[in-house]
C-alpha cells in the first residue's frame, strides 16, 4: 500500500524542514514541495498562474503516485483552505494508496521567531509575518492531523508524522473512491 503524505502549515512554519527529515526516515520515497511549482519572479497571482500550479502539481504527484519505485509520497503545501485539499485529492487517482494529512501549528510567538530568523538570513521578505500569522488561525477548521511544532525540531515533527503514518491512526483527508481510508483518531 503507498502513503500519500501531505503537510500542511503556514508558511515559515517548518513543512520543507519537517519533510526533508521524513525522507531520511521514510522507506522508498519521493518529495514534491508545493512551492517549486510556484518559484516564479516576478510572483504574481492570477487565476491563471493558480490554474498552472494546480496542474503541475497534479501532474508531479499523480506520476510519483504511479510509479512503482516510491512507497511514499511526501507533499507540503500551504494549504490553508480545505477546498484546495480537497480539489487536489479529487484530481488524483489514489487507487492502492492511503492518504495522511497533516497540518503544522504553532504558537504565535514561535512562529514569529521562526519568522524573524529567517528574514535576518536574507531567506524571506520582512512581509512574511503579517501575512503567515493571519492565516494561523485557518488550519484549525482543516480535516487534518495537527502537529504543534512550537517546541519540537523539525526531527521530531518528522519522528510524530512517522509514528502515525505506521499506526494507521490519522485522519483520511477524504475517503476517496478505491482509497483506504484509515480510522479516525481517537477523541480526547
Amino acid at each position: 500500500m503507498k502513503n500519500l503524505i501531505i503537510v500542511g502549515g503556514t508558511m515559515g512554519v517548518g513543512k520543507t524542514a519537517t519533510c526533508r527529515e521524513l525522507q531520511k526516515i521514510l522507506p522508498r520515497n519521493v518529495f514534491l514541495d508545493g512551492d517549486w511549482c510556484w518559484d516564479m519572479r516576478p510572483f504574481v497571482v492570477t487565476d491563471e498562474t493558480k490554474a498552472m500550479v494546480n496542474s503541475n502539481i497534479t501532474h508531479l504527484l499523480s506520476g510519483f503516485l504511479a510509479c512503482s519505485e516510491f512507497e511514499n509520497v511526501i507533499f507540503c503545501w500551504v494549504l490553508h483552505e480545505q477546498h484546495i485539499l480537497d480539489d487536489l485529492i479529487n484530481a488524483l487517482n489514489l487507487n492502492g494508496c492511503t492518504i495522511h494529512c497533516f497540518s503544522l501549528v504553532s504558537t504565535e510567538q514561535a512562529l514569529v521567531a521562526r519568522l524573524n530568523r529567517d528574514i535576518a538570513a536574507g531567506k524571506r521578505g520582512s512581509d512574511i509575518t503579517e501575512r503567515s500569522v493571519a492565516r494561523m488561525s485557518l488550519y484549525d477548521e482543516l480535516d487534518t492531523v495537527k502537529i504543534d511544532v512550537s517546541t519540537i525540531s523539525p526531527a521530531d515533527a518528522a519522528r510524530r508524522i512517522t509514528e502515525a503514518v505506521r499506526r494507521g491512526s490519522v485522519a483520511a483527508c477524504l475517503a476517496a473512491p478505491g482509497s483506504s481510508a484509515p480510522p479516525e483518531p481517537p477523541s480526547g
